[in-house]
């Protein structure tokens, strides 16, 4: 698996990252096991997770994992912070002092003395960023986080984070954004991605297979162990059941087939050639992992390649 620098800064990550969404709820202790050997063994280094993924269940498996195996030099661990859930709802909060509990409770669950990239995980419409900011600030300079980002924020916002930061921070500033990127998800070329590369900052694209979506596994029915037949991962997939999203994953089946290998191969291999450093993907089981991972040495024809970015361009 390559290794690539995460934009401007001196962190070295691999290519392909391994997402940890279902750590903890539908992942079991055995299969997150599983899963991250799968991982390593295929070079991957960068592991992404969140305080809110399983309520902080995701956390605590991948610290387990990462003690059991005394591999925290050899770990990229990316996390998350500022969303909550309260009273059975999720809430955003990305005020310091919810932040800076967040980032304590994460450290405490991954048993680790700091975090390789911490990201807040959405906009917080009621806290200035400048507190935001500030929480973020405090985090680096107590070493108990190497690099900061923005997940799922807008280009206006992360090109005005960015710049506050440049005069708040220690080098190197902001590091990176996350957004969700795919073949069905294209958005982020349009502003989000551009800027980041203006503002040297590195980019990680989760759900690179289009929420499973791209990987074949809907082009008859739902199947009962899919995150769409889940009750509480329905209305994650949902969004990319429609005939638009079918026809796009139909030519990436079309494509596979042609060149003998699975459709999610052929959709990692299109988002490592995307503008983007980094790709999430996860899985259902160790056997799909696998699979998956092939892709990143999966080089596409520059007919297919082209042929897909043609039927999922952007406007």
């Amino acid at each position: 698996m390559r290794l690539t620098r995460l934009g401007a800064t001196g962190l070295t990550v691999s290519s392909v990252g391994l997402g940890t969404l279902t750590w903890g709820r539908d992942t079991d202790e055995h299969d997150a096991a599983e899963h991250l050997e799968v991982f390593l063994d295929a070079g991957g280094t960068l592991v992404d997770t969140a305080a809110s993924y399983g309520d902080g269940a995701a956390e605590t498996l991948l610290g387990a994992e990462i003690a059991k195996r005394q591999i925290r030099d050899d770990v990229v661990i990316v996390s998350k912070a500022g969303t909550r859930v309260r009273g059975g709802t999720g809430v955003v909060d990305a005020s310091r002092g919810a932040l800076l509990s967040d980032l304590d409770a994460s450290l405490a669950r991954l048993g680790t003395d700091h975090i390789d990239l911490w990201l807040v995980q959405r906009p917080d419409p009621a806290t200035r960023l400048e507190e935001t900011l500030a929480a973020l600030d405090l985090a680096v300079r107590s070493g108990r986080v190497r690099y900061v980002g923005l997940s799922n924020h807008p280009a206006w916002v992360t090109a005005r984070a960015a710049t506050l930061a440049e005069a708040s921070l220690p080098a190197p500033h902001l590091a990176a954004v996350e957004i969700e990127h795919s073949l069905l998800q294209r958005g982020a070329e349009r502003e989000l991605l551009p800027a980041a590369r203006a503002l040297g900052l590195g980019s990680i694209a989760w759900s690179a297979l289009g929420r499973g979506v791209l990987a074949a596994r809907y082009r008859s029915s739902t199947p009962p162990a899919s995150r769409a037949a889940s009750a509480h991962l329905r209305g994650f997939v949902e969004p990319y059941l429609t005939t638009a999203s079918a026809s796009i994953a139909e030519a990436v089946a079309t494509a596979a087939d042609g060149l003998g290998v699975s459709a999610a191969e052929v959709a990692l291999a299109w988002s490592l050639s995307a503008p983007v450093d980094v790709s999430l993907v996860g899985a259902s089981s160790t056997a799909q992992l696998r699979q998956t991972l092939k892709g990143a040495t999966l080089e596409l024809p520059e007919k297919i390649a082209r042929a897909l970015d043609d039927i999922s361009s952007v406007d």
